[in-house]
């Protein structure tokens, strides 16, 4: 099923969540995900496979990390295509000074904020989509 493409109902509707835990990012200490290891994302670069795992299971597996983020799910189902969701939403976190790693799934789009910031990025997003007539 097709997502939403309309600028204005999707910050209308995006609705974000914030997901339960404490995420992190690392680097594979080996081709491939680790076994054992569940991550809710991966990025391969030429550096090596980026995990995003929770912070339990990182430091369960002994894995090095310097970035603690709260994980925001936008509840709209946004279509891969849609253009602007992404630049609306990392502008306005930018000009409340809070650092924003978007990963955008097949349904919805996820966003990793500093996990100190996650209520102040809440209330940003709250208004967001609250200022945007359908």
């Amino acid at each position: 099923m097709a997502g939403e493409r309309d600028l204005g109902r999707l910050l209308a509707g995006m609705t974000p969540e914030r997901v339960p835990g404490e995420y992190v990012f690392v680097v594979s200490p080996e081709p491939g995900v680790p076994a054992g290891l569940h991550p809710v994302a991966t990025v391969g670069e030429d550096e090596g496979l980026t995990l995003v795992l929770t912070r339990e299971e990182a430091d369960r597996a002994g894995l090095r990390h310097d970035y603690l983020a709260a994980r925001i799910t936008l509840r709209v189902h946004s279509d891969l295509a849609a253009v602007g969701l992404t630049a609306a939403v990392s502008t306005r976190l930018a000009e409340a000074g809070i650092s924003c790693n978007v990963i955008a799934g097949y349904h919805h789009d996820h966003l990793f904020v500093p996990a100190e910031r996650a209520g102040e990025a809440m209330v940003t997003l709250r208004a967001l989509g609250s200022d945007r007539p359908f």
